[in-house]
């Protein structure tokens, strides 16, 4: 074995690792981005290039949706298509849902994203993104339980558009690192009336341009930095977020049917203050 060889493992054992991460945290509301930036830094794991590495696994992760999804997204392109009034005008709907509320987002990214990733792509604003987001979900899932409504939204596919929208205003905040795409999404929606399946649905259908859109805007800006090279190592990562993310979408669907995301809530305060106290005591060097 040559000398090189034991560095090109390492290399490839840390894609390995954050591709599980990314995968296992992407459609869960504790931040894929929070956790990716925590676990590269305790890895070592940095540069230009990892954070370019970081944004396109999360295609892995979008194809995990597409792929569960897939014959609901035929039938959707399909419906959109279709010469029946009823097939195409539903089809229609949920695919410009899907676009409405994907803009917000896209456009305050190209607008603030750099300024983002200068300032708030570190452990500590990470952290205090955790808690806080921990904080607000325990607030929704406390207030459904003391109104008991009925939820006005119980399917996708009944959403309107402002429903689309106000959804996609809420994924403005997952631009914060820390904040969860799909915890912005999933809480948001349930804040404005969707059944907590549709919302988590909903969430799904959304990170396909959402992902797509991100991978592919900083493939572009950091090409200059891509070798033939790094094949390997962005192959292990999407495949290893996507095998993982399929699980998590499965598992979570059936999830939500029964449960409360208050455990996540939990999940986030706890990580998110034990981020802050190694770093205040210098329990772990935080690059």
């Amino acid at each position: 074995m040559s000398d090189a060889a034991p560095a090109v493992l390492h290399v490839w054992l840390q894609a390995f690792i954050l591709g599980i991460v990314e995968g296992l945290t992407e459609f869960l509301p504790i931040s894929s981005t929070g956790h990716l930036i925590l676990a590269a830094s305790l890895i070592g794991f940095h540069g230009e290039k990892a954070k370019l590495f970081e944004v396109a696994i999360q295609t892995g992760a979008m194809v995990a949706v597409v792929w569960h999804y897939r014959e609901r997204f035929r039938l959707a392109l399909h419906g959109a298509c279709a010469a029946r009034d009823v097939e195409r005008n539903a089809a229609s709907r949920l695919l410009l849902n899907v676009l409405v509320a994907f803009v917000p987002a896209a456009v305050l990214g190209l607008l603030f994203g750099s300024a983002i990733k200068r300032h708030l792509f570190h452990p500590v604003p990470v952290a205090l993104a955790f808690i806080g987001g921990g904080l607000v979900i325990l607030w929704v899932e406390l207030r459904a339980a003391r109104l008991a409504t009925v939820a006005r939204v119980d399917e996708v596919d009944r959403m309107s558009g402002l429903d689309a929208l106000k959804v996609g205003l809420a994924q403005c905040l997952a631009l914060i690192p820390g904040t969860s795409r799909s915890g912005a999404t999933i809480i948001g929606g349930m804040l404005f009336g969707l059944s907590r399946k549709a919302a988590t649905e909903f969430s799904f259908f959304l990170a396909v341009p959402t992902l797509v859109a991100a991978g592919l805007y900083d493939t572009w800006k950091y090409r200059h930095l891509l070798e033939w090279g790094d094949l390997p190592v962005f192959s292990i990562g999407l495949v290893t977020a996507f095998a993982s993310a399929l699980l998590v979408v499965r598992w979570l669907i059936l999830y939500v049917a029964q449960h409360s995301f208050v455990v996540f809530a939990w999940y986030r305060i706890a990580f998110g203050a034990l981020v802050l106290l190694s770093a205040h005591f210098g329990w772990i060097s935080w690059a």
